[in-house]
């Protein structure tokens, strides 16, 4: 069964655009799974942690893998791309994040995965391109993506005039 599956993609150290290219590209190599879209890339100040600003995407996958598969798949690809996740500080700067954030209208609550994502309602470099790359998106329990953009207006974000490589 295919289920349509959003990622948000997030860079804030060393080659921000690179970083994002490399993981977008590894996406498309995922078994049984089509990358079909991704928004414009977004420069967004970081929300609840210090450094330097993040550059971010939201990709859309058409995938037959379960949600569990599917994050494993995204955290073999944030290790190959130099993703370390033990010992560092939640929301510290990092070369790439990959983040699970809907997939059709599924709600899971679990240790690993949580969907929908728990922040993407109050994430505007999360809505943003997500409503880029699928304007009527709802976020199950929440309603529709864009009735939360007025909550996030006060987020500093900024599309980039580069594309994402499609």
């Amino acid at each position: 069964m295919k289920r349509t599956a959003y990622i948000g993609l997030g860079a804030n150290q060393g080659e921000l655009a690179e970083s994002l290219n490399a993981a977008l590209e590894s996406m498309r190599s995922i078994e049984r799974s089509e990358l079909v879209a991704v928004s414009p890339f977004y420069m967004s100040a970081p929300i609840d942690a210090p450094g330097p600003d993040y550059l971010n995407a939201v990709a859309k996958l058409e995938t037959s893998l379960e949600p569990y598969a599917l994050l494993l798949h995204l955290l073999d690809i944030e290790l190959m791309l130099g993703r370390k996740r033990r010992g560092l500080k939640k929301n510290a700067p990092r070369n790439v994040d990959l983040d699970l954030l809907l997939v059709d209208s599924m709600i899971i609550q679990s240790t690993p995965l949580t969907l929908p994502h728990p922040r993407l309602h109050v994430r505007a470099f999360a809505l943003k391109p997500l409503l880029d790359v699928a304007p009527d998106v709802v976020i199950p329990g929440r309603g529709p993506a864009s009735d939360c953009l007025d909550d996030v207006s006060d987020q500093r974000i900024e599309r980039v005039d580069q594309p994402a490589e499609q």
